[in-house]
């Protein structure tokens, strides 16, 4: 099957959403399908073949405004797929409204490919000051027009359904780790420590992700000022790309400072994803606390899961998403509590026991989300849209 996934962001350009997509790709074109992403780098609208596509389209396009239909328009003639998948996330398509609308124009050409759409996260993009009801149209009229609508986990998928009201309710295909357990040849842990200036004794907390107000960033920092010298924090990516992720990494830069943390906190900024492995490898603990809580839909945790780090992420406003149980493969803890933070930081890091049997317990839990089932799911779904 031909298959073309739309992706507002992609490698080498930093974002989770470009990570899945890389990923998803890769594994339907292990299961013997063809399949093209098409987004836009450097100005330039691409068709970047994974396998069995021979056509590789490129066209100046400096951004996903309304002008970017022409140029997705013009990649499906050249590639010609039988699905066309959408990876959804407002903020990767600049919160700009043109792709929401992009399946109500696909859907008025005589010979399309069937559309889906999986919902990465609702938030409404911007149209206009006091556009109000206007914004929840536009992001109804995305899962309304498309010929199927996934979501990533219960919660956006209950939120899917009542946008749409009506008909079938989304289908749930969990993401994956958006990081192998890959890292460069020759890996050596404690080698790696040392690159970065951590000796054995020390403890090293990981933080996974971009940069930007929903990861709890702000929270560790204030955490680990609590905490002995003796912990260190590597920060395992940079700001995003947008203008108000920017300001917010340059806020978390003066709060290291105003803290004195400078010489306990390492930022890498963005780097390929067999040296994010590393780093995993390498670090005593993970932290993850989402102020907005745990979710299946983050990458950053599953990715943590997958590489066997004892994690500690927040409580989500309801109940925690089965299978994530505390104690057992995570520690729980409030969201932007630095005090509950700090205290399991330090439980962790004298537990070692502990921290031994969360590690096992995320390595089981992330076999959940192995990406050979999750593209069996997407060739399940591709091929009943094909079957219409």
């Amino acid at each position: 099957m031909q298959i073309a996934l739309l992706s507002g962001e992609y490698p080498p350009d930093p974002g989770g959403i470009g990570d899945y997509t890389q990923r998803l790709g890769l594994a339907l074109v292990s299961r013997g399908h063809c399949v093209v992403v098409l987004s836009i780098a450097g100005g330039t609208f691409r068709a970047v073949p994974l396998s069995g596509v021979q056509a590789v389209f490129h066209r100046p396009q400096s951004g996903w405004g309304w002008r970017s239909h022409a140029a997705v328009l013009a990649a499906l003639a050249a590639t010609r797929p039988d699905v066309l998948h959408i990876q959804y996330q407002t903020g990767a398509y600049a919160m700009h409204p043109a792709i929401n609308l992009l399946p109500w124009r696909l859907r008025r050409m005589a010979a399309r490919p069937r559309i889906a759409v999986t919902a990465h996260d609702l938030l409404e993009p911007y149209l206009f000051p006091k556009a109000g009801p206007v914004r929840a149209w536009v992001t109804r009229r995305l899962l309304a027009d498309a010929d199927a609508v996934v979501a990533t986990n219960g919660d956006d998928a209950a939120g899917a359904a009542r946008l749409l009201g009506r008909g079938a309710p989304p289908e749930i295909i969990p993401i994956g780790s958006n990081i192998a357990v890959a890292p460069p040849a020759g890996f050596d842990r404690a080698a790696w420590r040392a690159r970065l200036g951590v000796p054995e004794e020390q403890t090293l907390v990981a933080y996974f992700g971009l940069i930007s107000r929903t990861k709890g960033l702000g929270t560790l920092l204030d955490a680990l000022a609590i905490l002995p010298g003796a912990l260190r924090l590597l920060v395992v990516g940079g700001a995003a790309s947008a203008p108000e992720d920017r300001a917010y990494a340059t806020t978390i830069q003066r709060q290291i400072d105003a803290l004195g943390l400078g010489a306990r906190v390492l930022i890498t900024g963005h780097c390929p994803a067999a040296e994010v492995s590393a780093h995993l490898l390498a670090a005593d603990i993970a932290a993850l606390p989402y102020s907005d809580g745990a979710s299946f839909r983050r990458g950053s945790l599953l990715a943590a899961l997958a590489h066997g780090l004892p994690t500690i992420t927040t409580l989500p406003a309801g109940a925690a998403p089965a299978p994530l149980a505390d104690g057992a493969n995570v520690l729980l803890v409030p969201p932007e509590r630095p005090a509950a933070l700090a205290q399991a930081i330090a439980m962790l890091a004298a537990d070692a026991r502990q921290r031994q049997r969360l590690a096992s317990g995320a390595q089981a839990l992330a076999q959940q989300f192995g990406w050979e089932a999750i593209a069996a799911q997407h060739e399940a779904l591709y091929a009943r849209l094909a079957a219409r």
